[in-house]
Formats: C-alpha cells, sequence, structure tokens
C-alpha cells in the first residue's frame, strides 16, 4: 500500500512538470480519477498555446528582421572600421573648395625675409653703411653761394605743386556741391525745399547741428575742408565724437618711424643701385638694363608700400582724428585686385571719389559712353601724373603719363583674358615692375640733361 503511495505521488510529480512545460497550465493534484480531464486540459492549453504563436507571427517576423538588419549593420560597422577610402579631390585643386593656405603665406613671408637679408647684407658688405641723416639735411643747404640748392627746388618744387594741385581739386569740388545746392533751391522741390530754404543757416536734429544752404558759406567751413583729408565736399561731414589720444599718438609714432626708413633706404639701397645703373643706360646694354631693372624692383617696391602705409593710413588717419573727420575710409582692399580697373578704384579713395563725382558722371550725363568716360578719367590722371614729376625735375620725357595711358591697354588685356588669382599676379606684376622702369628713365634723363652737359 505504501509503494502504490508512493508511486502514485512519483507519476502525479511527473505529470505537473510535463503539464508546466506545456504552456503554464494550472497545476493541480491529480488522481486515477480525473487524469481524462487532465490531458483534456493540457490539449486546451497546447491549443491556446498554438493560436498565441500564430497571433505573434508577425512580431516574430519583425524581430527577425530586425535581427537581420542588426547583422548587416554590424558587417557594415566592421567595413567602415577598415575602409580608408573615399572620393575626395587634392587639396592643392581649385575643386576641392580648399581654402585655408597660412602654413604657404607663412612660408612666402619668411623666404621674403631671408632673400632680402641677403641682400641687405650684400649692400652692406659691397657699400658699407650709408645712413646719414646730416646729409640729407646739408643736400638742401650746402653750396650756399648758388643758392636755391638743387634737391631743395626738386622737393620743394613736388611739395608745392602736389599741395596745390589738391587745393584745386578741393576747391573744384566746393564750387561743384555748392552750385548744385544753388540750382535745387531755385527748383523747390518739395522733397527738398524744406531743408534747403530753412530760414535759419543751422537747423538742430537731437544733439547733431546740421548745416543747409548757404549757411555752410563761411570762412571757418572753407577752412576745416581745406584741411580735411577729402577732396570732395559735402555740407555736414561725418564727425567722430572726441580726439582718441593713444590713436593719435600711435599714428604720429608711425608717421616719424617710417619717414625715417624711407630716408634710410633711399640712401642705403636705392641710390647705389641707381647710380651703378648709368653705365648699362648710356651703352645701352639691354641685358644689363634689365638686370639692374630687376635689382631695383624690390626695393623700389618697398618703398612705395611703406610710402602707402605713411600716408594713407598713419599721415590721413591722424589729420582726420585732429579734425574728428568720420570718414576714415581712405582705401580698399586694393591688393585682392584682380583687374587693373578695380586696382585704380580702390587703393586711393579720395581721388577715386573726386573723379567718379566730379569727372565721370558728368560726361555720362552729357551722353559720352563709359569706354570714353573711362578713358578720359585715365587721360586726367596721367596728366597730373606727369604734372606732378616733370615740372620739379624741369624736363618733360611722358614716362609718367605713358605709364598711366598703358594701363588701359593692360586693363583691356586681364580683364578679357585673366580671371582671379592670375588677374591679381598680373596687377602686382605691373606694379613691382613698371615703376622702377619709369624711375629708371627719369633718372637717366636727368642724368644725361644736366650732368652730361656740365662734364661736355
Amino acid at each position: 500500500m505504501g509503494d502504490m503511495d508512493t508511486t502514485g505521488a512519483f507519476i502525479r510529480k511527473k505529470r505537473a512538470t510535463f503539464a508546466a512545460g506545456r504552456g503554464g497550465a494550472s497545476l493541480r493534484p491529480m488522481n486515477g480519477k480525473n487524469t481524462a480531464a487532465f490531458y483534456r486540459s493540457v490539449a486546451a492549453a497546447d491549443s491556446k498555446a498554438g493560436g498565441e504563436r500564430r497571433e505573434a507571427d508577425p512580431l516574430l517576423e519583425a524581430a527577425r528582421s530586425k535581427t537581420k538588419s542588426d547583422k548587416k549593420k554590424r558587417s557594415n560597422d566592421i567595413n567602415d572600421r577598415f575602409c580608408c577610402h573615399k572620393p575626395q579631390e587634392s587639396l592643392l585643386s581649385s575643386s576641392s573648395g580648399f581654402s585655408n593656405y597660412r602654413g604657404i603665406l607663412n612660408w612666402c613671408v619668411v623666404m621674403l625675409v631671408l632673400s632680402n637679408a641677403r641682400l641687405f647684407l650684400e649692400n652692406l658688405l659691397r657699400y658699407g653703411v650709408l645712413v646719414d641723416p646730416i646729409q640729407v639735411v646739408s643736400l638742401f643747404l650746402k653750396d650756399p653761394y648758388s643758392w636755391p640748392a638743387v634737391c631743395l627746388v626738386i622737393v620743394g618744387g613736388a611739395f608745392v605743386l602736389g599741395t596745390y594741385t589738391i587745393l584745386f581739386l578741393k576747391l573744384y569740388s566746393y564750387k561743384d556741391v555748392n552750385l548744385w545746392c544753388r540750382e535745387l533751391s531755385r527748383m523747390k522741390v518739395k522733397k527738398l525745399a524744406r531743408s534747403l530754404s530753412c530760414p535759419s543757416p543751422q537747423y538742430s536734429n537731437g544733439d547733431d547741428c546740421k548745416v543747409c544752404y548757404p549757411g555752410n558759406l563761411t570762412i571757418r567751413d572753407l577752412y576745416y575742408f581745406a584741411f580735411a583729408p577729402t577732396l570732395c565736399y559735402e555740407l555736414n561731414f561725418p564727425r567722430s565724437p572726441n580726439i582718441r589720444m593713444s590713436f593719435l599718438l600711435r599714428r604720429l609714432f608711425e608717421m616719424l618711424f617710417l619717414i625715417q626708413m624711407l630716408v634710410g633706404l633711399t640712401q642705403q639701397w636705392m641710390i647705389p643701385i641707381i647710380q651703378s645703373s648709368m653705365k648699362p643706360l648710356e651703352d645701352m646694354d639691354l641685358s644689363r638694363m634689365i638686370e639692374r631693372l630687376l635689382r631695383l624692383a624690390v626695393p623700389n617696391h618697398l618703398l612705395w608700400l611703406m610710402f602707402f602705409y605713411w600716408f594713407f593710413h598713419s599721415s590721413l588717419n591722424f589729420t582726420a582724428e585732429l579734425l574728428r573727420f568720420g570718414d576714415r575710409q581712405f582705401y580698399k582692399d586694393w591688393w585682392n585686385s584682380e583687374s587693373v580697373t578695380f586696382f585704380w578704384q580702390n587703393w586711393n579713395i579720395p581721388v577715386h571719389k573726386w573723379c567718379l563725382r566730379h569727372f565721370y558722371k558728368p560726361l555720362l550725363r552729357r551722353g559720352f559712353s563709359k569706354i570714353v568716360s573711362q578713358s578720359a578719367v585715365f587721360f586726367l590722371s596721367a596728366f597730373f601724373h606727369e604734372y606732378l614729376v616733370s615740372v620739379p625735375l624741369r624736363m618733360f620725357r611722358l614716362w609718367a603719363f605713358m605709364g598711366m595711358m598703358s594701363q588701359l591697354p593692360l586693363a583691356w588685356l586681364v580683364g578679357h583674358y585673366l580671371r582671379g588669382n592670375y588677374g591679381n599676379a598680373a596687377v602686382w606684376i605691373s606694379l613691382i615692375i613698371g615703376q622702377p622702369f619709369a624711375v629708371l628713365m627719369y633718372v637717366h634723363d636727368y642724368y644725361v640733361l644736366h650732368h652730361r652737359q656740365e662734364a661736355d
């Protein structure tokens, strides 16, 4: 009897384990009487589990597809991990879009400094130290019995002519603007009648006091315009709020330092090359002339850049700060010029504004074409270049005039056949080579005209 109980308990335990494995049916103690009911419950549980599996088939498919995508992604990750190539252009190709060439620019600066240091050392070894400020003063004061000295006449004449040329351009602009104001006031235009025919010479607009025509016709206003760093007159110039002493002192230091550098480099570098160029120019030795021209190009261009900074940045900003003149755009980014026309429009903004306002646009209004008007502007500029050089030297050789007029065909060639960096390189070459060529020609002609006659 005990054996039967033990066997029955073992069978019941086994059945319960089987039932749990078939789907989680409820486990109850079973005896021999309800075995059929147990099997029926197990069959029902099996059928229910099968229905659940059939209902869960889309989920299983999604899980399987996700597993496949995960496997594929892991495969792609492995490929990407070992991949070292992709479609791309070389950095020096224009289609690469790469623009950070700072290291190459620094390399160019280092090479430029080293090459010029070699030239400067060679100059010192050959000629010694030639910088002598006392000699500069003696050029103007030596030989008092044949006063005035030649250098005083040349430098003084150039300064006086430059001053009177600037004053002429200023007065021409002053005349034009006041003429336009008078014509507008007579026309009684509704838009301008209120501002141009105001009863008082000044009207207040907040903290600013605006001048109206004819209230601007005063000696004080004329003197301010005469000393202002601009060539174009207007009734109300933009004004800065105050004078910045630190800015003013920096510009003054730059002016004093750069003028000493200009004089020193001229004595040490320019004059020996010019003196050594006289013999090849007299003998018309073409190869030696080209060699002297290239030797003169570097110091001449360096002096021109220093003069540009000294005049257009230091001197004009110093004057503008003293007069609280607000418009400080005396030049634009002419060094990025990709055409000759862009250079002449941006390296000297005061002259460009005057030519555009008082010469170019009036020609267009009178019916002239743009090409004719541009040519007339270049002709006017060429005339003033030759005038400022030939009159102090007391000889007319037209080298400066022809140099300016040659800019017209050069501008056409560069504008039609060169673009981008090639056009910029052409502009730089014309600046570096053209100026020393004109300098050599004038020095040669002056030497032949004066010293050759004295020798004869």
